[in-house]
């Protein structure tokens, strides 16, 4: 039982700046290279962001941030080439998110 003013000995939260350590080092260990697409596959890409962009066709997009390829899926909202831009809303959250061109990998329609 704790009394006041004493704190109960909790012995795996000592030192909280290890743990936090520790997961920085795991998750280095998890990271990737981002991969590189050949012109074509960029291509690829480039088309079925406007076929999705022009007929609100639901895609997975797959696409490099922190060291990590991470896939999801929603709807192209917009699609800026010259600004190495494009929009895509999320299906879980239904949130707007800006993304750069050049950290997709891959486009696919669900």
């Amino acid at each position: 039982m704790q009394t006041r003013g004493m704190k109960k000995w909790r012995p795996f939260a000592t030192m909280p700046e290890q743990y936090l350590g520790l997961q920085e080092v795991i998750n280095k260990q998890l990271e990737v290279p981002q991969p590189l697409l050949t012109e074509e596959q960029m291509e690829q890409i480039n088309f079925t962001l406007i076929e999705a962009l022009h007929t609100n066709k639901q895609v997975y997009l797959t696409y490099y941030k922190k060291g990590q390829c991470v896939t999801e899926k929603g709807f192209i909202q917009c699609v800026d080439s010259l600004g190495n831009l494009f929009v895509f809303i999320d299906e879980v959250f239904e949130l707007k998110n800006k993304m750069k061109l050049s950290e997709l990998i891959g486009v696919r329609f669900t």
